[in-house]
């Protein structure tokens, strides 16, 4: 009887596993990585009037396909809003959402899905008019504040408030586009999201300038892709196409110097390029994985300051998102 009972365990087991698993081998044969995406969010993920995207979750995107086919054109792009995003991957309508997507525990363990790394360490902030002539969000008691359904900031905001004595009123919306409309209107006091959405979203402001991103952060914001939970390949791959791209920052390979350091013979860079090991077949795709990866799309930190950096219109700092030898906590497991 006990030896039935495994043998029916183990067979469920197998069951659910095989079900889940098999995504890398259905983007190998339809040929291209399905990527969701934020609707529009400069910096992480927009389209311009060609239909072009860019942005650091778009790189993202690009980075795999240069992982699994070598070529970056191998992505298609499903634009998402906040509160679609989870039943578009859970449905199994896209292979990853990369989508300033915040891992929490109820996401991570109650909704079948499973966050692959850190790919930007944000936390919600405040944005106001200065002309309010408010400095800190301290001085927001009895404000209007917008949101964006379908997000964590709804419950950070009420947390924040809470502990700090004050009264608001909650002004929530669908989209993100909505949302805008209403704070460019003055419906609202101030406008709530994670800081790097804040600095997105002054850029197309009509005067970014007489705005001002309030210098409280309320909360922890880790930004990363999201897969469906029961595939471990696909996973592997994922986080460790984030892993890759760390490294080759830490090791100094870049996109401008990639092919000369083929000649390295420092162990940890020849691993990395795929001269040394077989880590590429260890994950499904071909040992010059992680070398496509940073040919073609980059290091970790080409892709921030390329697309959210101190020259771009967002000028974010590193911060907190420089590696761990820099001051900051991007640190990623080595490739041996």
């Amino acid at each position: 009887m006990i030896r039935q009972w495994f043998a029916i365990c183990a067979a469920m087991v197998c069951a659910v596993g095989t079900a889940a698993a098999g995504t890398l081998d259905d983007v190998k044969a339809k040929g291209f990585v399905q990527c969701g995406v934020n609707e529009g969010l400069p910096g992480f993920s927009i389209a311009d009037d060609k239909g072009e995207w860019s942005g650091m979750d778009v790189d993202f995107c690009r980075a795999l396909a240069a992982a699994i086919f070598a070529d970056t054109s191998k992505v298609k792009f499903t634009p998402l809003s906040a509160s679609a995003r989870f039943e578009a991957l859970q449905k199994a309508e896209i292979d990853v959402l990369s989508r300033n997507t915040t891992w929490t525990a109820e996401r991570d363990t109650g909704m079948e899905l499973q966050f692959a790394a850190v790919t930007y360490y944000d936390g919600q902030g405040f944005m106001v008019r200065r002309s309010l002539g408010v400095v800190s969000a301290l001085q927001l008691g009895g404000a209007a504040i917008c949101i964006q359904t379908g997000t964590t900031t709804e419950l950070n905001v009420a947390d924040y408030f809470r502990v700090n004595n004050m009264e608001y009123e909650l002004v929530a919306f669908d989209t993100g586009e909505d949302l805008i409309s209403a704070y460019n209107k003055e419906r609202c006091d101030a406008f709530t999201a994670d800081a790097s959405r804040l600095y997105a979203e002054r850029v197309n402001l009509s005067n970014p300038d007489e705005h001002a991103v309030l210098p409280e952060v309320i909360s922890k914001e880790p930004l990363g892709p999201v897969v469906r939970q029961g595939d471990v390949q696909w996973f592997n791959l994922v986080k460790w196409v984030h892993f890759a791209m760390v490294n080759a920052e830490e090791l100094q390979v870049t996109s401008e110097n990639v092919d000369e350091m083929k000649v390295s013979t420092n162990p940890a860079v020849k691993r990395l390029l795929g001269l040394d090991g077989n880590f590429g077949e260890m994950l499904g795709v071909g040992n010059e994985w992680a070398y496509n990866i940073v040919r073609m799309v980059g290091n970790y930190g080409e892709v921030f300051d390329r697309n959210v950096g101190a020259n771009t219109p967002l000028g974010i700092a590193r911060g907190i998102n420089a590696l761990w030898s820099k001051g900051g906590i991007q640190y990623a497991p080595p490739i041996r």
